[in-house]
């Protein structure tokens, strides 16, 4: 997509509320102006993202795809990497990356963001691209995530050289499912590029947020009090699953976030591998064997043909050329086709089949060895993940003023539901997850959701983080979240050695469910024994159903529904002048700091000495 030479005027004294969608398979930035004035003179627009479409090629995208390409010394000639504001960049990434990783897939770095939160490996380490061979650079999923904040923020200052990135109001958003310490590391690529005044924002609420400023004030006329509006983000590499409640405050129509699903490795990345091998296991019938590296590219074409049989109706099938080796370019080429009844049945029928509301994503024994990747769901089925999420949340509604929950549901009744990521763009798709969803209320005599239209899927997680900079200036409406899941920390017990048995573990509640960002809460005075001057572990929990715990709740058991265990903390806390090993007495408090990670306090009884606990490295980094 080609803007031509797009130029911004820059004011010295104007300020922005910029916002950047950070996302698996793009990254968009979108601004606006910040004025004096009222939400009638809020006026955004997404940037054109300067950046390289081939070797010597600059041009503008409103997207920057999320890809980097770690090319052989010798492959592209001296000078034909530059981009405006440097004639050699450290990384070649966004549209020239991913359409040289089509054709070299063994050296594209892609899906950084999910690795990010992957908590089984060092995402410092240099990992990706994960099955490269050892003569390919590799590079972490920090130093990508890092990569394309500096792209942005060198992009923007080459539009607006008067105007810095680094003095602009920021928001960057991340998945609702986002762990702390994925959060925290997002926040650190942020500061390592200069941009530390960022703050961080949940996909879905930005995309709310897009709805109701496109809405140009007519939102209050699509919902109304007592709605629960489900969330539905199914992008490149995840599935996000929120629920907001539409509720009357002081005789104001307000929005309050009151569940978020768990962080789902699935979406339009699972969909172009399925298709791969859909593809292949034709070939194979017809005895065309195809490499692991083929597979690959077979992929990158599935993907693009997916999207020109979505767009074009007319289109039957979709040709499909994979290379081969050899020394004709032409002569070892393998040719097929992608048809549209492929795309139907392994799409629509694989990934949003038709289950019932009591439904569950299918597990299944994983087996003991396996390569080295990300986590990805084991159910490709987004409708079974979402029957679990609702039944999950039933009683998520049960305490919030103005929403009557109905009689003996299995599940929570959403009444509305807005979609966002570009796999939900295919309207087969759509089409096919409201149907099922409507199927499930109609079963259980509600009325049916209605779908509220109107954003930009691709652009809406952007567009809703710049008007939530807005926002935060006291204008416009707020949706009301704080914390997407009560945090628990593990109490281990001071009992005796037991043979065969390890000492007994209280997961006490430090942070409950919605609890906002830039509060902070004390605990009750019990006191605790803090061990300092020498490695530690801490255990972290976290719900997404225990509404009802307070700070200072202890949780003798629980179910494997009930909690879930973070990443373990390994750390050594400073001495502060006391002895190594020594057990300090203290009592502790939380925080939820500006950015939506969580911090617990030890504090001395004896002289007020204080350690700072917080979500900031995993496990062996």
């Amino acid at each position: 997509m080609n803007f031509g030479d797009q130029q911004f005027t820059s004011i010295n004294t104007q300020r922005y509320s910029v916002g950047i969608d950070l996302g698996t398979t793009h990254c968009v930035l979108s601004y606006a102006p910040i004025t004096n004035g009222t939400d009638d003179e809020f006026v955004q627009q997404v940037m054109a993202i300067p950046q390289l479409f081939s070797p010597g090629l600059v041009e503008n995208s409103f997207q920057l795809p999320s890809f980097i390409y770690q090319a052989h010394p010798s492959e592209l000639a001296e000078g034909s990497t530059s981009l405006p504001w440097t004639l050699k960049p450290q990384y070649l990434l966004g549209e020239v990356a991913r359409s040289l990783g089509s054709k070299t897939p063994i050296r594209l770095v892609s899906s950084a963001k999910s690795w990010l939160c992957h908590a089984g490996v060092d995402c410092k380490a240099p990992i990706l691209p994960a099955e490269a061979p050892e003569e390919v650079a590799r590079i972490s999923p920090f130093q990508a995530t890092t990569a394309y904040l500096a792209h942005l923020k060198e992009a923007w200052l080459s539009l607006n050289p008067d105007a810095p990135l680094e003095n602009q109001d920021l928001v960057i958003t991340v998945p609702a499912s986002f762990d702390p310490a994925a959060r925290d590391l997002t926040m650190e690529a942020a500061r390592s590029v200069g941009l530390g005044q960022a703050i961080l924002l949940e996909e879905p609420q930005a995309a709310l947020y897009s709805w109701i400023e496109s809405s140009q004030g007519d939102w209050r006329k699509q919902v109304q009090c007592g709605d629960v509006i489900l969330v539905v983000d199914v992008g490149g590499g995840t599935t996000d699953l929120s629920l907001i409640a539409v509720i009357e405050d002081q005789g104001s129509l307000t929005l309050t976030r009151i569940a978020v699903g768990d962080h789902i490795l699935l979406g339009g990345d699972n969909m172009d591998l399925a298709l791969a091998y859909t593809v292949k296991v034709k070939l194979d019938q017809e005895a065309k064997r195809i490499e692991p590296w083929q597979l690959q590219a077979l992929t990158h074409s599935c993907r693009d043909a997916k999207e020109k049989l979505f767009t074009n109706t007319e289109l039957e099938s979709v040709p499909l050329v994979i290379a081969n080796r050899g020394s004709s370019l032409m002569a070892g080429n393998i040719r097929t086709e992608l048809t549209r009844t492929e795309l139907a049945n392994v799409l629509v029928e694989g990934f949003f089949p038709w289950v019932s509301s009591a439904d569950r994503p299918i597990s299944r024994p994983r087996t003991g060895l396996r390569t080295a990747g990300l986590p990805y769901a084991q159910d490709a089925a987004i409708t079974r993940h979402l029957a679990g999420f609702l039944s999950k949340q039933s009683q998520a509604a049960q305490e919030i003023s103005g929403i009557i929950p109905p009689q003996n549901a299995s599940f929570i009744h959403p009444t509305a539901v807005l979609f966002n990521g570009g796999v939900l763009k295919a309207h087969p798709l759509a089409e096919r997850l409201m149907a099922v969803l409507n199927s499930w209320l109609s079963a259980e005599q509600a009325p049916s959701a209605r779908l509220l239209s109107g954003a930009d899927l691709d652009l809406a997680v952007a567009r809703g983080a710049a008007y939530y900079g807005h926002v935060r200036q006291g204008k416009g409406i707020r949706i009301k979240g704080g914390t997407a899941a009560a945090y628990y920390v593990g109490i281990e017990s001071a009992m005796p050695a037991v043979p065969g048995f390890a000492p007994e573990v209280v997961a006490l509640c430090v942070a409950p469910f919605g609890m906002e960002e830039g509060t902070r809460e004390e605990l009750p005075s019990d006191e605790f024994g803090l061990v300092v001057g020498e490695p530690v572990r801490f255990r972290f929990f976290a719900s997404t159903t225990r509404r009802e715990d307070k700070v200072g709740s202890r949780l003798e058991y629980w179910s494997n529904d009930e909690l879930d265990e973070l990443t373990e903390l390994d750390i050594t806390l400073p001495e502060e002048g006391r002895s190594a090993g020594m057990v300090v007495p203290v009592h502790l408090c939380s925080a939820i700091t500006e950015v939506g990670t969580l911090e617990l306090h030890a504090i001395s009884q004896k002289d007020h000495s204080q350690w700072k606990i917080e979500f900031d490295v995993r496990a062996g980094e």
